[in-house]
């Protein structure tokens, strides 16, 4: 009862265009939406009457979506550190641009030098263009 406790609360903390993809009941649905606008010990009731529907259908579509999300984030996070990672190299490593052109080679070789030299002088947001630089031209 408490895992599936725990499965509501998961969907209680989703966005709303996150809980949109979930495969649920009608009424359960509902009464995410529900203990969303509660606080405290309504909140809580609202849990636990969010388990007890819980008991009544099948959790694992429920749970295949939250994982799915789960990785979602994870994959994003991973490309995050890629990214700053790239950002860092080719502001502190000499030979990091012949790297990143040997990866990626549809990048502007003038603009990429002049956003790294901008950075290297530790102009204000110029790392911040550098990132987003990467970004748009790193392939997925």
């Amino acid at each position: 009862m408490h895992a599936l406790q725990a499965i509501a609360q998961r969907l209680v903390d989703l966005t709303p265009s996150q809980l949109a993809q979930v495969p649920m009941p009608e009424q359960l649905e509902i009464g995410v939406k529900d203990a969303k606008r509660f606080n405290r010990e309504a909140r809580r009731r609202q849990m636990q009457y969010l388990g007890k529907l819980m008991r009544k259908i099948d959790p694992e579509p429920i749970q295949a979506a939250l994982a799915k999300f789960d990785q979602t984030s994870a994959d994003y996070t991973a490309r995050q550190h890629l990214l700053e990672k790239w950002r860092d190299r080719l502001i502190s490593e000499n030979d990091a641009l012949t790297q990143f052109l040997n990866e990626y080679p549809g990048a502007d070789v003038q603009h990429l030098r002049q956003l790294i030299r901008t950075a290297k002088a530790e102009k204000a947001g110029a790392a911040r263009a550098l990132f987003r630089y990467i970004r748009d031209h790193l392939g997925d």
